[in-house]
């Protein structure tokens, strides 16, 4: 869902308007291409930039997101270490082995 904010809001200020159906197709292929990238640090930059392409929205409002994505970056790291974490305790209670 970041991703798809964090694209929408670059598009509105640069005064570009998404129609609903491009939203949509928006949020379905970040929900698959964000698959596997929470361990990866910066790596939803990456994603946002293929993006912007995608929907030729100026890559250069990727900077507006350098300020803070550098604190959201830890959360989606804390939250993926948090939820590997409690997956391994369930896991071990599971099989008997805690």
């Amino acid at each position: 869902m970041y991703m798809t904010f964090a694209t929408m809001s670059i598009a509105q200020a640069y005064g570009i308007e998404l129609s609903l159906s491009q939203q949509i197709t928006m949020m379905l292929i970040l929900l698959v291409t964000s698959k596997g990238m929470a361990g990866v640090p910066r790596a939803s930059l990456v994603v946002i930039a293929g993006m912007l392409q995608t929907f030729s929205i100026p890559q250069e409002g990727l900077a507006l997101l350098l300020a803070i994505d550098w604190l959201l970056d830890m959360g989606r790291s804390a939250t993926n270490v948090m939820g590997n974490a409690v997956a391994t305790a369930v896991v071990s209670k599971w099989e008997k082995e805690g």
